[in-house]
């Protein structure tokens, strides 16, 4: 589904989430960004919560990366306008509805942002 996504975007297609990572990239492209850090911990390893998180990124036009750390925890970049980045957490609690999972947001951060990213990436 996200390949397909990608490519239906690449062919001038779309969906309402690509109408609005639309509005996201040209929110960016206004200069209106923020870019977080987060460090998430509790059940989100093993529940693909980073792959989760990647789709919910780039159905809002965010861009970051997302990573599991040794401890258990996960740390995330998020980066894109400030309306996107607070909608991403409700629609990342909203993902897991029908699996719900236990996490908590143990620290959350504004950082610099990275002025020529252009994508959200799952690091290992």
């Amino acid at each position: 589904m996200f390949a397909r996504r990608k490519r239906d975007e690449a062919e001038g297609g779309g969906t309402a989430a690509g109408g609005a990572a639309a509005e996201a990239q040209a929110s960016v492209a206004s200069g209106e960004v923020r870019r977080i850090h987060v460090r998430f911990v509790g059940q989100v390893q093993g529940v693909g919560f980073r792959w989760t998180s990647q789709r919910v990124a780039f159905d809002l036009g965010l861009t970051g990366w997302v990573r599991n750390e040794p401890d258990g925890s996960v740390s995330m970049e998020l980066q894109g306008p400030d309306e996107a980045v607070a909608t991403f957490f409700t629609r990342l609690l909203e993902s897991y509805r029908r699996f719900p999972i236990s996490y908590t947001i143990d620290a959350k951060e504004d950082i610099p942002s990275v002025p020529d990213e252009t994508e959200f990436s799952v690091r290992f």
